[in-house]
């Protein structure tokens, strides 16, 4: 009769475990690096393109025409990493605990776990501070429009 320690590690259910759990925080790292890797115009086209667009939508009004209809624009697969990150984040702590109900090498499971429950608590914290980042930058914004009137 075989057992799991007389298997080779990749037919156990804890080393599945570790390697999902491995890949959900390399996914939760591209996240948080991969808008920064993509191209972006500079910041005077991107004024001149918002100028542009203003003056087409007064143009627009003041003809009587509707609004343009708009462009649908194709979703980033950053997108899809911060989707799958916390995802497969709990796939690996699920296998891990198959590996400890199994009662196979606990450090699969402890590292399994380690690995999952870290890219779902570094996925939500990345989430958190940009939300926080960003109510502070609109705070000073509106903060800062009494000055422009």
């Amino acid at each position: 009769m075989t057992t799991a320690s007389d298997l080779s590690p990749t037919r156990t259910w804890g080393f599945w475990a570790v390697m999902t759990g491995g890949l959900a925080m390399i996914l939760v790292f591209i996240q948080i690096v991969g808008p920064m890797l993509e191209t972006s115009p500079s910041a005077a086209s991107q004024i001149g393109e918002m100028a542009g667009e203003m003056k087409r939508a007064a143009w627009r009004a003041l003809t009587g025409q509707g609004p343009e209809e708009a462009q649908p624009q194709s979703v980033p697969w950053t997108v899809s990493a911060a989707l799958a990150a916390p995802i497969l984040g709990v796939i690996a702590v699920v296998l891990a605990l198959i590996s400890g109900i199994l009662r196979e090498n606990w450090r699969y499971a402890a590292y399994a776990t380690g690995l999952g429950g870290g890219a779902i608590l570094f996925s939500v914290l990345w989430w958190m501070v940009l939300v926080v980042l960003t109510v502070m930058l609109l705070t000073a914004i509106i903060e800062n429009l009494g000055d422009f009137f």
